[in-house]
């Protein structure tokens, strides 16, 4: 459904883009994982054919995005900054999306007043930010998008609120097939909702796996050993990315099958031997520590 190749955009002759390539299939959900200042909201706002990029394709549905008003009458985008018309009423905005999108859903828009319960005669500027946030969606998916862009969506959003905007996503994406891309630092959402994830560090893609393939490859063990130079010798022999010792036993971060890894740690007959799953946070801090962005002293 989105297909980037060789995607390249700069400003001030900076790349916030360099060199990306994405694939995101129709009806699935993607999160776009990154550092503070990794390229991410460059690259949605690339897809969202806001930016023109410098070089590479940006193809959906098959059709470049940049200028193309029949691929943008099918796209929203929510950015993380929310802008509305000044002094809009929500009724005055839904009228101006109306106007743009071809497939506005009148019936919908209606149905979701009861979601988000929010009087459409109320000014937008008003409304507190997270009721803003929600004003976002209930225009959006009244769109009724075949591809939805997300920037740090949930900002703002209360637990119940939050729970019934990814309902709403999860019933467009199993009904309609609708394309999300979402990029938000709240990992523990994206780990939630997602089936496919990329990692941007310094304007590049360094990661891009289906969720449940990117939990399997990297795993939490702990051993103890009677004779401690078999903890180095075992090191050796793992692909590690964070090591760390508390007593006479070894914690270690490490990739690769989980079957290789445990048949490795046997053979050195182990007094103690723990694989302990990873949530995607804690995968995130430990791939970015690989590529050099580490933080020192971590509590797992």
């Amino acid at each position: 459904m989105i297909k980037v190749e060789g995607l390249r955009k700069s400003f001030e002759k900076e790349f916030a883009v360099d060199y990306v390539d994405l694939h995101v299939q129709k009806g699935t959900i993607y999160g776009l994982l990154g550092s503070n200042g990794a390229g991410k909201t460059s690259l949605m706002k690339t897809l969202a054919g806001i930016y023109r990029p410098d070089d590479g394709r940006v193809l959906i549905a098959g059709e470049p995005v940049y200028e193309n008003v029949s691929i943008k009458g099918q796209l929203v985008f929510i950015p993380d900054a929310l802008y509305f018309l000044p002094q809009s009423t929500v009724r005055q905005m839904a009228d101006y999306y109306q106007h743009f999108y071809p497939s506005w859903n009148e019936e919908r828009y209606n149905t979701l007043k009861q979601v988000f319960q929010i009087d459409p005669k109320r000014k937008i500027h008003r409304l507190s930010k997270g009721m803003q946030r929600q004003v976002a969606f209930w225009l959006a998916l009244s769109c009724m998008p075949n591809v939805l862009i997300l920037d740090e969506p949930i900002d703002g959003l209360d637990p119940v609120m939050r729970q019934k905007i990814k309902n709403l996503l999860f019933q467009d994406v199993a009904e309609r097939e609708m394309t999300i891309l979402i990029s938000s630092h709240n990992l523990r959402e994206i780990e939630d909702i997602c089936d496919h994830i990329g990692i941007m560090h310094d304007g590049k893609l360094i990661i891009e796996k289906e969720l449940d393939d990117l939990k399997s490859d990297t795993h939490k063990i702990q051993v103890a050993f009677r004779n401690t130079t078999d903890v180095e010798q075992l090191k050796s022999q793992l692909h590690v990315l964070h090591s760390e010792q508390r007593g006479s036993v070894s914690v270690f971060i490490v990739k690769g099958q989980q079957d290789e890894i445990e048949a490795k740690v046997r053979l050195y007959k182990p007094v103690i031997f723990d694989s302990l799953p990873l949530t995607l946070e804690e995968i995130f801090i430990y791939e970015m520590g690989g590529i050099g962005y580490a933080i020192e002293n971590i509590l797992i």
